[in-house]
């Protein structure tokens, strides 16, 4: 027996010889980068951490790296696969039990108990979306070796019950920050501020915007990993900065909540931000806030963390302080006194790096390991809401909104008697409601919940159609494609159509990106100003690309084949037909990027004054080219003759506004312009200050924040959403101090004015509009009342339009207009309306694009006294000179998502 005790001894003894000698031969931090993670003033960037990633992968068998695209600029972007050696012999296994829980199809509670027994939790964390929040990136370092190296029983088991995808989210973004704060040799001189360019080579801070569009390469293959390959049932997003006098803000979040989602969805970030939130008090780790202590919701979808709800995941966000200059706790009296938002105040105090890099690494640890103790639960509630969604689109349901809440309320009001008494009217008893009420609402066929939506294949753009369901298919919705025509509700629809039914697990998902948005009437108090919503408050993305579906309430069916998920829709070729030209219809945005390819192959275009279709005369340079477009772009072209009334066209010399540091819009217009193969360079406010613009540019187009306001004031400049400001130019490399300068009203407006004088064009979008008063033209401001005879803008009491889209008529025949319908929906967020004198209109000298024709405009979102839209001027165009100006108030090109207003702008970059 003893022998027996000595023999299990030294096999105890050999064990953790091992183990800690498999742990030494893991490089620190340190050993890799010269510094601790977390040390004051020191930053790493991509390349040491790519570097030090593979180290880990080579030297801990926890540790499996994968390579999930390249980024916008051409680097690898990296997720580690950590978890035990034994369960990264069994990865595939646990991925298809993840995949087939998530889906939930086909699956009976039973089995789905023993599938969730038998996996393995699956939790995301990522760092480094935002790159100058710097604890991001650097967190996620720290927490690879941790998990990587220890050999405590909380991080055994946690290898053991979870499989952890850590994910750099924004290489790029990195590699610029920490070089541009590291060039400083004094490190007391370092700075994060000052960055001379987007961190994202063309969406910056609004990468984190891109989640149910995923335009950009990053966002694409964090979206593949998320909603198609593994499907975890908790993802949680680093970010900065807390609110001031706190150190972090984390889950639950403040209401409001999208209707859409699960209840589930709302509990399970209750019960893990407990227990984020209970591990700080543990720790002593003071400062943590929650719910009303911060500004975050769950209302939108579209972030990294927001659009997870959408899929039945638990997704988490947390905003913490913290730099590697050292910083300062500021006091903040009302924030000193606890309360269930913030229990555990922390007092003012100086703060590090290290002590953001602890606080995030307790949070991850405090997620992990809920997620080990309920690992079979967190994988059981996944399938439980996918099979819910199943459950309601297999049937008829009617889902509560504010607009429906309202609906029972009148009703009720409609039906109480004139008299007070509550006998034989809408109230009972003691202010009690007759149920009838709720049953003339929430059984009204007509209420009823989408069972699914078809998009027909002759619809006019349906390349923009493949593009909003290439959308649907990489966040891992399910869709199907007619094989032979058929008939739904009395409608014939071609083969080739598509079907998006709700049936299925990400069921909120696609009711997000087919209906409208009901955001409730949100104010601090009755008759207050409004509580802004953390982003927009309707973003419906059919309607914002234009795509043309029927809403189907019955259950349907047909010849559908299922397409596998994740897999896109590609173009299917076609022959061109015969015939001496061809036509492509200024209805579909993809010819404009045909026209584009054939201008510069040398092809003639001409464009159609009638209806604004270009025509193209066959030749082998025009055949070469669209056979091209036709597989490439799956675009259609019909022939034709020449028409009567074509004029030939050519590419306009282009210009695009930008600033130092960079503005997100600009940046999203440069990502369009190179998608549809439109050639820009990129200006600055000195390169229009320098003058002589005709001479170089026949079109510049502005975005929001590039003009400033009319001013008394004339050394007033304008700003930018995204830029960072203009540092001192000795402060700077060489290669950006020609970007320094904002646009000013003394030296930069003379110039434009002169450019239009000279038949130069300028597109101007939302607050770039201003150059109308600038340039003295007779438009006014229509958003104002009368107060004491005086034009005062409108109080957000009565009236606030926070992002939403809206409804606006138009004149199709005009050529700005070209290819779109009589009505579109645009992106609006505040934006600037118009009032236009009616003898200059009737003079023909300003023309109105686009208008509020009604005084019921929302078609998503929130519209708080929208009837004072009524007849104002959303769009219009105005002679200056030999040029014109056309002005948009409304984001038409935002995010790059608003796909049907694209042609505003597409349309002014041609001669």
């Amino acid at each position: 027996m003893a022998k027996l005790y000595q023999r299990s001894l030294l096999f105890f003894a050999l064990f953790l010889c091992f183990q800690v000698a498999e742990a030494q031969n893991i490089p620190t931090p340190k050993e890799h980068f010269g510094f601790n993670i977390g040390d004051d003033y020191q930053l790493a960037n991509y390349t040491q951490t790519e570097a030090y990633f593979k180290k880990l992968a080579e030297t801990s068998k926890r540790v499996k790296l994968v390579d999930i695209g390249k980024t916008e600029e051409g680097r690898s972007q990296y997720m580690l696969i950590i978890t035990s050696p034994e369960n990264q012999k069994n990865l595939e296994k646990y991925k298809e039990i993840s995949q087939r829980l998530a889906h939930a199809e086909g699956l009976t509670p039973e089995q789905a108990k023993s599938l969730a027994a038998e996996g393995k939790a699956v939790v995301w964390i990522d760092g480094g979306l935002h790159a100058n929040e710097v604890v991001g990136a650097h967190q996620l370092i720290q927490m690879a070796y941790n998990l990587s190296s220890r050999t405590d029983a909380e991080t055994n088991k946690i290898l053991d019950n979870v499989i952890v995808l850590m994910t750099h989210a924004n290489p790029d973004g990195q590699e610029l920050v920490s070089n541009w704060y590291m060039r400083e040799k004094d490190p007391k001189k370092r700075s994060i501020n000052g960055l001379p360019r987007l961190y994202e080579k063309y969406a910056g801070h609004d990468n984190n915007r891109d989640f149910f569009m995923l335009n950009l390469k990053e966002t694409q293959n964090i979206g593949r990993q998320l909603f198609v390959e593994w499907i975890p049932q908790i993802m949680y997003n680093h970010h900065q900065a807390g609110p001031a006098g706190t150190v972090v803000a984390g889950p639950p979040y403040r209401d409001p909540y999208n209707y859409v989602f699960d209840p589930i969805i709302l509990t399970s970030i209750d019960a893990v931000g407990a227990a984020m939130h209970n591990r700080m008090n543990v720790e002593s780790k003071p400062g943590y806030t929650q719910r009303g202590g911060s500004v975050f919701s769950t209302w939108y979808n579209g972030g990294l963390r927001t659009t997870t709800y959408f899929h039945n995941m638990i997704g988490l966000l947390t905003e913490i302080v913290g730099s590697p200059t050292p910083s300062d706790i500021p006091l903040v009296p009302s924030r000193l006194l606890p309360n269930g938002d913030s229990p555990n105040p922390v007092l003012p105090q100086k703060w590090y790096f290290k002590n953001s890099i602890d606080y995030s690494v307790s949070l991850n640890y405090a997620v992990l390991n809920y997620a080990q103790r309920y690992h079979d639960e967190l994988l059981f509630n996944i399938y439980q809401m996918g099979k819910n969604s199943i459950d309601r689109g297999s049937k008829d349901t009617w889902s509560f909104s504010p607009k429906k809440i309202e609906a029972i309320n009148a009703a009720a009001q409609a039906g109480r008697p004139a008299s007070t008494t509550t006998q034989g009217g809408g109230f009972e008893g003691r202010g009690a409601m007759s149920t009838k009420y709720l049953d003339t609402v929430m059984k009204n066929p007509a209420n009823r919940d989408a069972r699914g939506y078809i998009l027909s294949a002759d619809q006019p753009d349906f390349t923009t159609a493949i593009r909003f369901l290439n959308a649907l298919i990489r966040t891992g919705i399910s869709v199907q494609k007619a094989t032979a025509p058929f008939a739904v509700a009395g409608k014939n629809y071609p083969a080739g159509s598509y079907v998006v039914k709700t049936d299925q697990a990400f069921r909120p998902h696609v009711l997000d990106m087919f209906e409208p948005q009901d955001h409730p009437n949100d104010f601090k108090y009755e008759g207050g100003p409004p509580i802004a919503p953390y982003d927009a408050a309707g973003w419906t993305l059919a309607y914002l690309m234009n795509v043309k579906f029927d809403r189907i309430q019955d259950k349907f069916d047909g010849p559908f084949e299922k397409l596998p998920y994740g897999e896109l829709i590609k173009a299917i070729s076609k022959a061109l037909p015969s015939g001496g030209g061809y036509t492509l219809s200024s209805s579909a945005n993809e010819s404009f990027l045909a026209v584009n390819e054939l201008l510069k192959g040398g092809a003639e275009v001409y464009r159609n004054t009638a209806d604004g279709s270009f025509y193209v005369p066959a030749s082998s340079k025009a055949k070469s080219i669209l056979d091209k477009a036709e597989h490439g772009f799956g675009m259609r072209v019909t022939a034709a003759q020449k028409p009567a009334k074509a004029v030939k066209i050519a590419p306009s010399r282009i210009a695009l506004w930008d600033t130092y540091g960079g503005s997100m819009d600009s940046g999203w217009i440069r990502f369009i312009m190179e998608q549809y193969h439109f050639d820009a360079t990129v200006i600055y406010a000195p390169d229009i200050d320098a003058g002589n613009l005709k001479d170089k540019f026949d079109v510049i187009v502005f975005v929001d924040g590039s003009i400033p306001a009319y001013s008394p004031n004339v050394s007033i400049g304008a700003g930018a959403r995204g830029g960072f400001g203009s540092p001192a130019p000795e402060t700077i490399p060489e290669e950006y101090r020609a970007r320094l300068g904002r646009m000013t009203q003394d030296k930069s407006i003379p110039q434009l004015k002169k450019f239009l004088e000279a038949g130069g064009e300028i597109v101007a979008i939302g607050t770039a509009t201003n150059l109308a008063t600038h340039l003295n033209l007779p438009v006014r401001n229509a958003m104002v009342e009368l107060i004491g005879g005086l034009e005062k803008r409108l109080p957000a009491e009565k009236y606030y339009v926070p992002g939403s889209v809206l409804n606006v008529t138009l004149d199709k025949n005009q050529p700005a207009n070209w290819g779109m319908d009589n009505t579109a929906d645009v992106y609006f967020d505040n934006s600037p309306v118009f009032k236009l004198s009616a003898d200059a209109v009737s003079s023909g000298k300003i023309k109105p694009l686009a208008w509020f024709a009604n005084a019921t405009p929302l078609r998503s979102g929130w519209a708080w006294g929208q009837s004072y839209l009524q007849d104002g001027v959303a769009a219009f165009e105005a002679d200056y000179g030999k040029g014109k100006l056309f002005a948009f108030g409304p984001e038409i090109t935002f995010r790059a998502q608003t796909h049907g207003t694209f042609k505003w702008m597409f349309n002014q970059l041609y001669k």
